[in-house]
Parts: structure tokens; C-alpha cells; sequence
């Protein structure tokens, strides 16, 4: 833990703008180094211009991939791009949109400069007709790109493709726009046509797009805003600096709520920011250390009052979410708890069918709750990619991840965003607190009295890149432990229950107990996610008993 997590940045903490967007253009990669290389993880192609990760030449590349891959599947609609207020976003855009264009593919842009991955997974969907005439197949369909690393610290660029279906591509898209981007970086990406000019943005493939009226305007067929109103429920909400401010000022005025925007500020150094654990400035609205300002606003006086009874964060992008009550910060898993429970019974026009979708490394507490609904859980892989055939069909009425991020259907049953949406579940937590009387928060001790209160955690492990290779590819039989932490074990999976695709690590599960193991894709360690419902002592054991496992199967 870093000495001055959760305190306020200060200068030397801070990166320089121009340099960070200078090492853009003037940097360019080794197609033979594998850390400059086209890398799409779960979350696009993610990097810093300083080490020569995320710059020009990868843009340029990977766009240029992108019109030949949307060419082959027949996409000739138009294609929505938006951004996030990272430094490297803007000439990121540029270089994209001058690649698109000069491709002759009909982009829309946002006529207000930042544009969250959920407006533009709203956007591609209302384009194909969602919804209820929504089609994935066809001619005239549109797709997206995003610009945006999420919450990654200021240095950083990210850029992510998303398809018709108005989601994360899936891996054969993204395998296959990678390994031609690296193609082009090795044969020459200069020679990619551009439209260079000043007038960019007046080019006859340029429309203006108001991806924030679209968004915002249909935002009461997803969440009850008339509940919130009617009730007064005070709501902070904090950017963090991101895309969703002017989002927030919007729907605070088309809505007429009592909502307060709790820092409009945007400065891509990010110096109004609190430091992450270890010190470093991350706008992730899920880490106590990241939300210090807003947990300390949200600190009740003497009286027990609060200035909003409900307060929320984003990140840069705003597909993600982070709940404040008088209580504190809520954990995501039990935000995510909470949520599907209260969707599900209070959507009486969702399918009766409607499943509830969760990454495998996120809380147990969710089984309970969903059993306990009757409920299908489906249990994927992470990846929010996975989530996107149910939302479009309606067979999923929520997908969660476990790092606060989720998505869910508008009350009709239809689909709203197939990527995730930090706003909708922020405004939930407010629309909960009106309908119930009970912050979510005082919801989820509701449940730990039902159903256990559980204790979950992350760690990291070493592990050099033939053992991280090794542990993606273990089978159920490496494992040949039959108890964790005093427990039988139930199961052994490598492989997801809810769609049988690859978990790319292991997963061990007791009655009470789980731990998952997956290799990290940037560092030389694996990364541990372990629950106990016998507590923390327990969870430890859990640990430890997870490290050894894995080492015995390793070797």
C-alpha cells in the first residue's frame, strides 16, 4: 500500500500533457518487440504513448484493420466513434477519423466532445433498429469504435472496436484486427491513406451526431425517473473527470432531478484526483483509495446527515459505477447483489425467463440471491463480450462484472446498452432508494442477514510467462487436491458453466468457498480472486491454499 494513497495528487504526481501527446506522434513502435505490438485484451488495445505502446502507428494500423475487417462482414452502415477525456483519446480520434474517411466510411462524431462507450453502444443499437426492430444482419449496418482506456491512469491511451451487435467484439473479430494491424505496422503503416487537414471534421464522411440527447432522452424507459423525483432522492454524482459530465448536467435538467454534479472539472492530468493504492492517479470509482473525495462528502456529521442520499462515481469512460451512502463506498459485489435482486423484482414486464448473467469471479453472494429468485445465473468467462447475446435477445436481463461494471434490459424486456453502462446503475441506486425507503447499502445487510456475509479479495501471485501459459491451459485433471481450506471441493472448472468457453485460468469451489486463478495479460504474476463465507480468517487459508494448488498443478 502506497504511503499516500487516497490523498490528493500533487504536481510531481501529475503527467505532462504534451509530452504524453508529443511521444504519440513522435514515437513509433518496434513491430518485434511484443510490448509494442497491437495487443487487443478484454477491453480493446490498451497502452502508453511514452513506452511506445499506444501511438500513431498503432491507431492508424489498427483503424485501418478495422475498415478492411467491417469490408469482409458486409458492414457498410455507418460507423459511430466517441471519446474519452484521457489525453491520448483526441489525436487517437483524429488519427482515426482521418483513416475512416479516407476509406470512405460515413463516421459519426459527437457534436460535444466526450462521448461514454454506453452512448455509443445506445447509438449503434437505435442505428440497427433497436428496440424492437433491431437486426444484426443485413445491409446499412452500423458499428463503433471507442477511444478510451477506462480507468487507466493518465499516461495510457486504449481503443476498442465494437460490431452491429453495439458490444465488445468478440475474440475472432479482435484476434483477427490485431494480427493485421501487426501486419501493417510491419509493412508500412504510412503508406494507410489519410484525410490530413485542419477541416477534418467538415469532410463530406462527417456527421455531426447528438450521441447525448439520443442517450439521455430515452433514459426513462430504463430506469423509473419518475419514482426518483416524485421522491426527492439528492443525488451527488462525480465524473471523476470523465466522459459523463456533461451527461450528468443533462440529465439533471431533462429530468428535473435534485442532482448535483459534484465536480464538472476535465483535466486530462487528472490533479484533482485522490491517489489509487499504490499511488498512482486511477480514476476507478470502485477503489476506496481512488473515491477518498467523495466518500469524505458523503461522511455524515454530527447529526447523522448527509448532503446527498445517494452519491456515485464513474470512471473516465463511464461504463463503470461506484455507489457512496452514508455507509461508505459500497463493494461492487454487493452493489451488484443488490441490484439484480431489486430488478428483478420490480420489472414486471422482463421475460419470465430472464436470466441473470455474472462473471465467474464475482461474488457467491449473487448465486444465493438468484437461487433464491428462481432464477437461471449464467456464469461466463471474464469478459463483458459474453454478456452481449442475451442482452440483445432478452434471455439475460442483467450482466455483472465484478469490478463494477454492468448492464440490464429497459423495463419493456428490450435491449438497452450492450456494453457497460456506469450511469444507468448509478441512477439505479437512486431509483432503489426512492421505490424501497433503503439505500442499497441497508438492502444488502438485508441480504447478508439471509444469506451470509461474505469476505472477497484479490491478490497476486508470481509467474513467469511459460507458467501463466501453463496455467490458461490446465485441465480439471491437473488439479488433484480434493479439499480447499479444510473443505471438499464441489468442482473444478476451466471452462465457464454458463457457455462452456475457456476461462483461460481455474476455478476450485467448496460450499463456502471459491478462489479463481487467472494469468495477468501485462505483468509476470497471477491474479488470485478468492470468497469465504466463514470469513476472513478463513479467506486466508483460501489463499494460501490457492497459491499451493496452483503450484501443484503448475508443476
Amino acid at each position: 500500500m502506497h504511503e499516500r494513497a487516497g490523498t490528493r495528487a500533487l504536481p510531481e504526481d501529475l503527467i505532462d500533457v504534451n509530452a504524453v501527446v508529443n511521444a504519440y506522434y513522435e514515437r513509433e513502435p518496434d513491430p518485434t518487440n511484443p510490448d509494442q505490438r497491437v495487443v487487443f485484451g478484454t477491453s480493446g488495445h490498451r497502452g502508453s504513448s511514452l513506452d511506445s505502446a499506444f501511438n500513431e502507428a498503432h491507431i492508424v494500423a489498427t483503424t485501418k484493420a478495422i475498415v478492411e475487417y467491417r469490408a469482409s462482414q458486409g458492414i457498410d452502415g455507418p460507423l459511430f466513434i466517441g471519446r474519452d477525456t484521457h489525453a491520448l483519446s483526441e489525436p487517437a480520434w483524429r488519427s482515426a477519423i482521418e483513416v475512416l474517411t479516407a476509406a470512405g466510411v460515413q463516421v459519426k462524431v459527437a457534436a460535444r466532445a466526450y462521448t461514454p462507450p454506453p452512448a455509443v453502444s445506445v447509438a449503434i443499437l437505435c442505428a440497427n433498429g433497436a428496440p424492437h426492430n433491431l437486426r444484426t444482419e443485413g445491409p446499412g449496418l452500423a458499428d463503433g469504435i471507442v477511444v478510451t482506456p477506462s480507468h487507466n491512469p493518465p499516461r495510457d491511451g486504449g481503443f476498442k472496436y465494437n460490431p452491429p451487435h453495439g458490444g465488445p467484439a468478440d475474440s475472432d473479430a479482435t484476434s483477427w484486427i490485431a494480427a493485421r494491424a501487426n501486419e501493417i505496422l510491419e509493412s508500412g503503416w504510412r503508406e494507410v491513406p489519410r484525410t490530413i487537414g485542419a477541416d477534418l471534421l467538415s469532410h463530406p464522411c462527417v456527421e455531426n451526431y447528438d450521441f447525448l440527447s439520443n442517450y439521455v432522452d430515452q433514459l426513462a424507459d430504463v430506469i423509473d425517473i419518475d419514482a426518483i423525483r416524485e421522491a426527492g432522492v439528492r443525488i451527488g454524482a462525480d465524473p471523476l473527470g470523465g466522459a459523463a459530465v456533461d451527461y450528468w448536467a443533462a440529465i439533471a435538467e431533462r429530468y428535473d432531478l435534485d442532482l448535483t454534479v459534484v465536480n464538472p472539472t476535465v483535466d486530462p492530468a487528472w490533479p484533482f484526483m485522490t491517489l489509487d493504492w499504490d499511488g498512482k492517479i486511477r480514476m476507478d470509482c470502485s477503489s476506496p483509495y481512488a473515491m477518498a473525495s467523495l466518500r469524505q462528502i458523503m461522511t455524515p456529521d454530527e447529526d447523522g446527515n448527509t448532503p446527498y442520499d445517494i452519491a456515485t462515481g464513474n470512471d473516465a469512460d463511464s461504463d463503470r459505477h461506484g455507489i457512496v451512502t452514508a455507509d461508505g463506498l459500497m463493494n461492487p459485489n454487493h452493489y451488484l447483489a443488490v441490484a439484480i435482486e431489486y430488478l428483478f423484482t420490480h420489472r414486471p414486464n422482463w421475460p419470465a425467463t430472464a436470466a441473470v448473467g455474472k462473471t465467474l469471479v464475482s461474488s457467491a453472494l449473487i448465486d444465493r440471491v438468484v437461487e433464491s429468485m428462481g432464477r437461471e445465473l449464467v456464469e461466463v468467462p471474464v469478459g463483458f463480450k459474453y454478456f452481449v447475446p442475451g442482452l440483445l435477445s432478452g434471455t439475460v436481463g442483467f450482466g455483472g462484472e465484478e469490478s463494477a461494471g454492468a448492464s440490464f434490459l429497459r423495463k419493456d424486456g428490450s435491449v438497452w446498452s450492450t456494453d457497460k453502462d456506469g450511469i444507468i446503475l448509478a441512477l439505479l441506486a437512486a431509483e432503489i432508494t426512492a421505490v424501497t425507503g433503503k439505500t442499497p447499502s441497508q438492502l444488502h445487510q438485508e441480504q447478508v442477514e439471509r444469506f451470509g456475509a461474505s469476505v472477497y479479495a484479490r491478490i497476486d501471485a508470481a509467474a513467469n510467462r511459460e507458467e501463466k501459459a501453463k496455467l490458461a491451459a490446465l485441465s480439471p485433471e491437473d488439479v488433484t487436491a480434493t479439499e480447499l481450506a479444510g473443505d471438499p471441493i464441489t468442482a473444478k472448472l476451466v471452462r465457464a458453466p454458463g457457455n462452456d468457453a475457456a476461462i483461460g485460468g481455474l476455478k476450485v469451489t467448496t460450499e463456502t468457498a471459491w478462489f479463481a486463478a487467472r494469468p495477468s495479460g501485462t505483468e509476470d504474476v497471477y491474479k488470485i480472486y478468492a470468497e469465504s463465507f466463514q470469513g476472513p480468517e478463513h479467506l486466508a487459508e483460501v489463499q494460501e491454499a490457492a497459491k499451493k494448488l496452483v503450484a501443484d498443478a503448475l508443476s
